[in-house]
């Protein structure tokens, strides 16, 4: 038991001051005949009193440590830390919340906080009090990552993990990679075009050896836990042969012979496909595909190109992977019908069918046969809802639709553009696509947040309605020849994997991180990390940057072969257990199984997969279950000094 404690109770600047008497807090808890030393400070996580709490634990022998101050999201491990250099084990640390639990939320009481505060710390105290010193675990890592997503962000980091000395398993479920950003042409602010980009990142990952790619291939099952992952993926086959040589004439004349068409989803529904298909010619890998579930085998094709090949089979890989990385991307948000007029109100289309109307369009913008002019865009449709289910911001979208504008105006004659908006947010460098808008006449129309713009019919097109925020709620009419709905970014329909793998889901139903700014591309599941747009949205740049971070991350939790965990895990006493299989069931992680131990079944936990949630300990009739660092004689003790 320690009996030598020192106390720290952090003012935050005035954040924790104001609210709370930290002199009062710290004359209360010196009473504890534990505690050694108990002293107030500006602000805890500065450097110098980080070096005067090393130098208190070495000159005063101290055993146990207890900080009063922020959230232990911010700082559990600075202070873990200071514990180190001072020769104190991490474990005998404890921080206790007396920011966000006390003076932030009770500001309107500033004696209850104080009071709430007291309480919290000698609570923390008599936890330290029973700490023990613990060592963290360390476990053999395979130094392979399997990245899950090959648009720009997988791409990138599946180059940079290679790069590093990883081994990749790069998964895409298309048989062809890019993801969104092979579906735009040219791109703000750099004028490449999305196409050129992933021909560029392609020829890096085909040219080095540490990378495999598997396309139309999905993740099915995974086992195992940080270090040695071992994942199930299903491939389906493209049908057609890896060394056809199917040059664009002869794949022309399987287009028309083909006679199935199904909706082409590349082009947002604008058109027809075939069920052989490649979306643009240069498209990688360069094997076209025949998609599986609409093609009826009728052999057609065969006659005419014997490389197609439907003896193929789904294949099942068993992948072993010290880490994984999911950039599985977004999906543009897509209006209910009805919504601004979206499949009601003829000439209503998408930002993202709108940029591909441009690509199948050279000479002339035609839209159902009728030649475009003007073009009024309704910004932020689907996003900063009140009472919708987005109420986040996409960030890209405003700047999208003006370069979207830009470029019409530059490829076409005659093109007027409206963009009727809450307010634009073009950040950073991207201000000058709006500055280059205004300069060419594009009119922008601000309409109030509580009211939206109307859209019927003016008998050749749609007509905006909107009251507009500049004239103070005059009433405006626009007619047009096309409206598109500028739609920010949505998490992907399809996310299997995310039950597979356990990720957690954030309020706006992206993968969660631990921290934005702490640890931002980390989940709560060791080893499996998160960039690019399947976790916020992100335009190309911001998804790049993302992948970097995760790509150094997980390189560097794997690359030394051996990991470190935190030894706060649930432990079983087997003497007790009858395995009931409560905890089984209610484990998320799946991190306990059942085992045989002296001729009777048991449950056994899993310590490279456990989190040290807790959630097994309440569920277990014989009490077998004890969480190392939150034991019962530390946790009954708290509540002891609470009441």
């Amino acid at each position: 038991m320690k009996n030598k404690i020192g106390v720290y109770i952090c003012q935050c600047g005035s954040n924790i001051s104001d609210y709370v008497d930290v002199e009062k807090v710290k004359e209360a808890v010196m009473a504890e005949d534990v505690v050694l030393l108990s002293k107030t400070t500006m602000f805890a996580c500065a450097d110098s009193t980080q070096k005067e709490m090393a130098s208190d634990i070495k000159e005063q022998n101290l055993d146990g440590l207890v900080v009063a101050s922020c959230s232990p999201k911010l700082h559990l491990y600075t202070f873990r830390n200071v514990a180190i250099r001072a020769g104190l084990n991490p474990y005998n640390y404890v921080q206790v919340n007396i920011r966000e639990q006390c003076s932030w939320a009770h500001s309107d009481k500033p004696k209850d906080a104080t009071e709430k505060a007291i309480k919290l710390v000698l609570a923390g105290i008599h936890r330290a009090k029973h700490s023990v010193a613990l060592k963290k675990q360390k476990i053999s890592s395979e130094n392979t990552v399997i990245v899950v997503g090959a648009g720009i962000a997988g791409m990138r980091s599946s180059i940079e993990l290679a790069n590093m000395g990883s081994q990749v398993y790069l998964i895409e479920r298309e048989h062809f990679v890019g993801g969104r950003t092979s579906q735009w042409n040219e791109l703000f602010t750099t004028g490449e075009t999305g196409r050129d980009v992933i021909s560029e990142l392609y020829k890096q990952i085909k040219s080095n050896s540490n990378i495999t790619l598997f396309t139309g291939a999905e993740v099915v099952s995974k086992s195992g836990s940080v270090g040695n992952f071992e994942i199930q993926v299903k491939i389906t086959p493209r049908y057609i042969k890896p060394d056809c040589e199917l040059d664009m004439e002869k794949f022309e004349k399987v287009l028309e012979v083909c006679p199935i068409e199904v909706e082409d989803d590349f082009n947002f529904g604008l058109n027809k496909r075939k069920a052989i298909y490649k979306n643009y010619p240069s498209e990688f890998p360069e094997i076209p595909a025949i998609d599986d579930k609409t093609c009826t085998r009728c052999g057609e094709c065969v006659k005419l190109c014997p490389e197609i090949d439907f003896e193929q089979k789904v294949e099942t890989l068993n992948l072993i992977a010290g880490a994984i990385l999911l950039t599985t991307g977004f999906d543009p948000y897509e209006p209910k019908e009805g919504e601004f007029g979206y499949k009601t109100v003829d000439s209503v289309i998408t930002l993202q069918q709108m940029k591909r109307l441009i690509e199948l369009n050279n000479k002339e913008l035609i839209y159902n046969g009728k030649k475009i002019s003007k073009i009024g865009y309704i910004y932020c449709v689907g996003s900063r809802q009140s009472d919708g289910e987005n109420k986040y911001c996409s960030r890209y979208c405003c700047t999208s639709a003006i370069h979207t504008g830009i470029i019409t105006k530059e490829k076409y004659k005659n093109i007027q553009n409206f963009h009727f908006n809450r307010g634009i947010r073009t950040y950073g460098k991207q201000e000058l696509l709006y500055h280059e808008a205004s300069e060419s006449g594009d009119v922008f129309l601000q309409f109030f947040d509580d009211t939206t713009p109307s859209i019927t019919m003016n008998g050749k097109g749609p007509k905006v309605i909107i009251e507009d925020f500049l004239t103070k709620g005059k009433e405006i009419e626009v007619d047009l020849d096309l409206l598109v709905l500028v739609t920010g970014m949505v998490p992907r329909k399809e996310r299997r994997i995310s039950d597979i793998l356990k990720v957690p889901i954030g309020r706006d139903k992206f993968y969660n991180e631990i921290h934005p700014k702490l640890r931002p591309v980390e989940t709560v599941i060791d080893g499996v990390h998160i960039a690019g747009a399947c976790q916020s949205p992100k335009n190309i740049t911001e998804s790049v940057k993302s992948a970097l971070a995760a790509a150094a991350k997980a390189n560097s939790l794997i690359s030394k072969g051996e990991i470190e965990l935190e030894p706060t895990l649930a432990i079983i006493d087997k003497s007790k257990c009858k395995s009931s299989g409560d905890c089984i069931k209610i484990c998320p992680y799946d991190a306990i199984r059942t085992v045989e131990h002296d001729g009777k079944t048991v449950s056994e936990v899993n310590n490279s997969s456990c989190k040290g949630c807790g959630m097994c300990i309440p569920v277990c009739p014989e009490n077998a279950i004890q969480l190392i660092g939150y034991t019962d004689i530390e946790i009954e003790s708290m509540i002891e000094a609470l009441i």
